[in-house]
């Protein structure tokens, strides 16, 4: 692990309970699991944020297709599917 800094927050005692089981079962410390659930938890909402950014910056650029058109191509390729389910032995 590289370098590293102190952060305090505050948890439930029923989740700092949760956490030393945790703790003990994986033979991790408490610090160690906290700081890989919080490194999941930012990485995936700053995923969440860029892909938002990203399909805002196609939408102010007219790259967007009409939901009707999205809804047909989806009813098509159900009833496709569908169809190729019927046609099996």
């Amino acid at each position: 692990m590289g370098a590293s800094t102190t952060m305090t927050i505050r948890v439930t005692p029923d989740l700092k309970e949760k956490l030393g089981r945790l703790a003990e079962n994986t033979r991790r410390t408490k610090s160690y699991l906290a700081a890989e659930a919080v490194e999941a938890y930012v990485n995936r909402e700053l995923q969440i944020i860029e892909g938002i950014k990203r399909g805002l910056v196609d939408m102010e650029a007219g790259r967007v297709t009409p939901h009707d058109e999205v809804m047909a191509r989806a009813d098509q390729i159900i009833a496709e599917a569908r169809q190729k389910r019927a046609r099996r032995p």
